[in-house]
C-alpha cells in the first residue's frame, strides 16, 4: 500500500463514529506496565486504531518569570526534531507510518496525543518516545517556532475578544499565576533561550505527573509493555511545583477600554467552581438554561429573540486544577451595550430569585444526559474524554454515574446553585469597543 493511500485509510479512520462504545457500558481498565506506568484503557477492535491523549502536570501558569510563554513554545517544539532526526525527517519518520502525534500547553498541563494504526504501533511509540524524551530545540527551530508565536500575538492584539478576554483573566487573578498569558507576550516571548526550553522540559517531565488514557485495537498486555516503551525514559518522581489554589477575585468592577470598533465586545466573569464541587451538576445544568443552552437558553430568547440586540450572547463554567470562573459573553452595537448588560443581569436576579421551571429543568436533563454520547464520536475523542476524567479524579466509574447525578438535581438546587453564582455586583465587567453610556467604575 503506498504511504498516500495508507494516510487516507488512517484518516477515515480516525473519523468514523465508535457509536458502539457509548451505547454500552464502557469498560475501562487500568493498565500498569512492568515499571508501574498506569493508564486506563477502552480496548476497541471495531478498526485498527490506536488512539492515546496523555498530560503531564505543571504547564504554563509555571513558566520562570519573566519567560511566559515557554510553556507553550517547548510544546510545538517537541515534535521539531528529536532524537538522530532534524524537524524535517522527524515529520518524515511520523509521516511514514501515518501517525498523528501532538503537543499543547495550557495553564495546567502539558498534554499530547498520538494516534496511529494499530500494525504501526511499534515505531509510533518509539516516535513518541524521542520527542518526549530526546526534543532537539535546534536554534533554527526554536526561532521558526517563536517568529509563529510573535505572529500570533501581533493578530490577536488587535481583536477584540482577545483583547477583552486577556484584561478579564489579568483582572480575575491579579497575581495568582492563572493571570499570566500562556501564549506569552511581546516582552517575554522574544526572551525565551534554549536553555529555558530545557528547565521547563525538565520541570514538567517527571512520571509522577503523568496521566496516560488509550482507546483503541490494543490488548492490556500490549499496552504494558508499549507504555513502558514511551514513557519509562522519563525520570522518575513527583512535580516539583504546583499551582497554588486561588482565592477569589476582587470586587466586582466594570472595565471599559475604549478602541474604535463599530460594535463592543462585552466579557464578564467572577468565580465558579472546581471540576470536583458537590455543586458541579446543578450548576452545569442551571447554566444550560442561563446562557449555555444556545437557542434554548433565557439570555438568548430575552436578547437575541425578543429584542435582536446581538447574535449571540452565552455563559459557560470555566474550571482549572485550582480554581474555576463563571464567564460570559455578547457582542452588540455600541448603542445596544448599556441594554445588553442590563439585560443580562437582570436575568441572572430573576433566575437566582424566581428558580426555574419544572419544564425547564427536564428540557436541560434531557439534552446534558443525552447529548454527551455525541463527543464519543472517534477513538481519539474518547481517549481526550477518558483523560479529562482522570484528571478531574472523577473515578472510572463516572459514566455509569453520570446520568443518575444529573437527574437527582432538583429545582431547589438549582435555586441555591444560582443565588450561589449569579449576584450581579460579584461580576468584573469588561467592554472593549466605544459603549454609548457606560463607564468604567471607579
Amino acid at each position: 500500500m503506498s504511504r498516500m493511500r495508507l494516510l487516507l485509510v488512517f484518516v477515515g479512520l480516525l473519523l468514523t463514529p465508535l457509536w458502539s462504545l457509548p451505547a454500552r457500558a464502557l469498560d475501562i481498565q487500568e493498565v500498569a506496565s512492568p515499571s508501574g506506568i498506569k493508564a486506563w484503557l477502552i480496548q476497541d477492535s471495531t478498526a485498527p486504531v490506536i488512539s492515546l491523549s496523555f498530560a503531564f502536570e505543571g504547564g504554563a501558569a509555571l513558566d520562570p518569570a519573566g519567560k511566559d510563554g515557554a510553556s507553550r513554545m517547548m510544546a510545538a517544539l517537541l515534535d521539531e526534531g528529536a532524537g538522530p532526526y532534524d524537524s524535517a525527517a522527524f515529520q518524515a519518520e511520523v509521516e511514514a507510518v501515518a501517525a498523528r502525534l501532538s503537543f499543547s500547553a495550557d495553564a495546567d498541563y502539558v498534554t499530547g496525543s498520538l494516534r496511529t494504526l494499530s500494525d504501526k504501533r511499534e515505531r509510533a511509540f518509539e516516535l513518541l518516545r524521542l520527542a518526549i524524551s530526546e526534543p532537539r530545540f535546534a536554534e533554527a527551530d526554536v526561532e521558526r517556532i517563536r517568529s509563529q508565536m510573535l505572529s500570533n500575538l501581533r493578530s490577536s492584539a488587535t481583536s477584540p475578544n482577545w483583547i477583552a478576554g486577556r484584561t478579564l483573566t489579568e483582572t480575575l487573578f491579579q497575581k495568582h499565576p492563572y493571570a499570566r498569558p500562556s501564549d506569552g507576550s511581546f516582552d517575554t516571548v522574544p526572551n525565551i533561550k534554549i536553555e529555558d526550553l530545557r528547565a521547563v522540559h525538565k520541570r514538567v517531565f517527571v512520571r509522577g505527573g503523568l496521566t496516560v488514557a488509550v482507546v483503541g485495537d490494543i490488548t492490556p498486555e500490549e499496552l504494558a509493555r508499549l507504555l513502558d516503551r514511551a514513557f519509562d525514559s522519563v525520570p522518575a518522581g513527583a512535580p516539583q511545583q504546583r499551582v497554588a489554589e486561588w482565592n477569589g477575585p476582587p470586587p466586582g468592577r466594570t472595565i471599559v477600554l475604549e478602541r474604535d470598533f463599530p460594535q463592543s465586545v462585552v466579557m464578564l466573569a467572577r468565580q465558579g467552581l472546581k471540576r470536583d464541587d458537590p455543586d458541579w451538576f446543578p450548576a452545569f445544568l442551571m447554566n444550560y438554561i442561563l446562557g449555555g443552552g444556545g437557542f434554548n437558553s433565557r439570555l438568548t430568547e430575552e436578547i437575541r429573540e425578543k429584542r435582536g440586540l446581538a447574535y449571540g450572547v452565552s455563559t459557560a463554567l470555566q474550571a482549572y486544577a485550582a480554581g474555576g470562573i463563571y464567564i460570559g459573553s455578547v457582542a452588540t452595537a455600541n448603542a445596544r451595550v448599556g441594554q445588553s448588560i442590563d439585560l443580562i443581569k437582570q436575568e441572572m436576579v430573576r433566575l437566582a430569585e424566581g428558580g426555574v421551571t419544572a419544564q425547564e429543568l427536564a428540557n436541560a436533563k434531557t439534552y446534558v444526559a443525552g447529548s454527551f454520547a455525541l463527543n464519543f464520536s472517534s477513538s481519539g475523542a474518547i481517549a481526550s474524554i477518558l483523560l479529562t476524567v482522570q484528571l478531574d479524579k472523577l473515578g472510572r466509574d463516572y459514566f455509569d454515574r453520570r446520568n443518575a447525578l444529573i437527574e437527582q438535581v432538583t429545582q431547589e438546587d438549582i435555586k441555591r446553585v444560582a443565588k450561589r453564582l449569579l449576584d450581579p455586583k460579584d461580576f468584573v465587567v469588561v467592554v472593549v469597543g466605544q459603549p454609548a453610556g457606560v463607564k468604567s467604575s471607579e
